[in-house]
């Protein structure tokens, strides 16, 4: 569920949305992202974010990252998807366009590096970084 103080902040906005706000996105944790979840309780939302940023020699370099959401974060520029107990996860709109409706969580890291990660195959990684 969308926060009530972005309530006002969406309305009146002509901005155009990349997605449909409809569309269903099913994500299942695996034993170790349950795990890691149960320890990490979040106080709001979590987010699938997505960074574009330019090195100096003009390479795109894109980043994947499960982190809780910000108040820098703007609503429209999510979609929402699910874990299997009905958990809410935003998904920010550039990422949708490129990942399947349904995807796992994992952990990997070790130590305090551990954090939650997507599961995906190989061409999956691919469309979602280099597309």
């Amino acid at each position: 569920m969308v926060p009530n103080n972005w309530i006002n902040e969406i309305r009146g906005r002509g901005i155009m949305r990349l997605m449909s706000a409809s569309t269903d996105f099913r994500l299942r944790a695996d034993a170790k992202a349950r795990e890691w979840l149960d320890l990490h309780p979040a106080a709001g939302l979590r987010v699938v974010a997505y960074d574009v940023h330019r090195c100096c020699g003009g390479g795109k370099i894109c980043q994947v990252k499960v982190r809780q959401l910000s108040r820098k974060d703007n609503p429209d520029q999510f979609v929402t998807g699910a874990l299997e107990d009905g958990t809410e996860v935003l998904i920010d709109r550039r990422a949708a366009a490129r990942l399947p409706s349904r995807f796992r969580l994992t952990v990997r890291g070790m130590g305090p590096l551990k954090h939650l990660d997507l599961d995906l195959g190989a061409e999956q990684w691919a469309t979602l970084l280099y597309d």
